[in-house]
């Protein structure tokens, strides 16, 4: 039988943006990043805050992994082309991308103001484009690779988040449509919809205890999410064992969406 023996990440080249969080806290993208480089692949970890994306890459490295940390905004074309450039001068080739930035929002369009809304769309969605137009190219000339977006469920159960809900949304689009342009360049586009799970930046917004609990009563497994949780579905898209995978939006949320009123 042709199955794959392995996920086939061992030796690839990995960015993840965003990969950085506070202190020690696995958020979405540290989380990624680790369970990559545990998989073998040299990870390029990509953050705004240089000291957050070296805090990842050292414990990366006392985890036996390989990584090097780039600082950049993601949300400007130089630095998402210096940060793929520094990945082929030190690595050679990326063969996976992780564009895990994103900020949130509340409030109605009424509420909005366009200053916010268009912060939001450009570190959301904007960054996503910018960070794949740099990176597709290489992967390309070498033959293919796989790019993982990070959405929200937010895009599928709106509640008070428009501008947050609707840049998700967009990156759904985003994801189908690079899947469609590039899937006969070999390039995988799939994108990962979290549901509300605990992460350092959940935390650092000053949640409740009770809210907490609240969104945990709300999946249907009665398990909190983490960023390992995301940080696992990305190694699963990126892998091999997902070869055939693209164009696709993996939900990950204990259930939420799936949960109707109760009886």
């Amino acid at each position: 039988m042709d199955v794959p023996d392995s996920d086939g990440l061992a030796g690839r080249v990995a960015i993840v943006t965003g990969g950085g969080a506070a202190g020690d806290g696995i958020g979405n993208g540290r989380a990624a990043s680790i369970l990559l480089a545990r998989r073998g692949a040299h990870v390029v970890v990509v953050d705004r805050q240089p000291e957050l994306a070296e805090h990842t890459v050292d414990m990366i490295e006392a985890d036996g992994g390989s990584a090097m940390a780039v600082a950049a905004d993601v949300t400007t074309e130089a630095d998402c082309r210096a940060m793929v450039d520094a990945a082929l001068q030190r690595l050679g080739t990326v063969d996976v991308l992780v564009n895990n930035v994103g900020v949130g929002s509340q409030g109605s369009v009424v509420d909005e103001t366009l200053e916010r809304w268009e912060r939001v769309m450009r570190i959301n969605v904007t960054s996503m484009m910018l960070a794949s137009a740099a990176v597709i190219p290489a992967m390309v000339a070498a033959g293919g690779g796989a790019i993982v977006n990070i959405s929200s469920i937010a895009a599928l159960l709106p509640s008070g988040l428009t501008a947050y809900s609707t840049s998700k949304g967009a990156v759904i689009s985003l994801t189908r449509a690079m899947a469609s342009d590039h899937g006969r360049d070999g390039v995988r586009v799939n994108c990962i919809a979290p549901g509300p799970a605990y992460t350092p930046m959940v935390q650092a917004g000053g949640m409740s205890e009770e809210r907490r609990e609240a969104r945990r009563r709300a999946t249907v497994t009665g398990v909190e999410g983490t960023g390992w949780d995301i940080g696992n579905a990305v190694v699963f898209l990126a892998s091999d064992h997902a070869r055939w995978i693209t164009g696709q939006t993996l939900i990950v949320d204990g259930g939420v969406t799936v949960r109707g009123p109760r009886r």
